[in-house]
């Protein structure tokens, strides 16, 4: 590995131990956060690893939104890794289908 870079996590936790703040660093700037969603695949179990905060003021509205934008950048991320079109065309029905249940997206006319 020729090129290193660090990534920090910075979690303020309540005294009941739930996440108040969520904050990020990755080139020296310190970004905030609502949510996160972190996951590893671990190499020798094959399994995924995943770390999933909210603090405790992201509202629904906000989960839904972070949901739907997560499930279109999966599907974007899925097709690129495999080249799986069609597969990933049925993720991006899904994400389609999600965001109009949740009211951030109006259904497409089926025309």
């Amino acid at each position: 590995m020729k090129k290193k870079n660090t990534i920090h996590i910075e979690v303020a936790l309540s005294e009941d131990q739930i996440p108040e703040a969520i904050r990020w660093d990755a080139s020296g700037q310190q970004e905030e956060a609502k949510a996160m969603l972190l996951s590893f695949f671990d190499k020798n179990s094959k399994e995924t690893l995943k770390i999933d905060l909210w603090t405790k003021d992201m509202e629904v509205q906000e989960m839904d939104q972070f949901f739907f934008t997560t499930l279109n950048a999966m599907t974007d991320t899925y097709v690129k890794a495999t080249g799986n079109a069609q597969l990933a065309g049925a993720m991006k029905s899904f994400a389609e289908f999600f965001g109009v249940k949740t009211g951030l997206i109006e259904a497409k006319d089926s025309q």
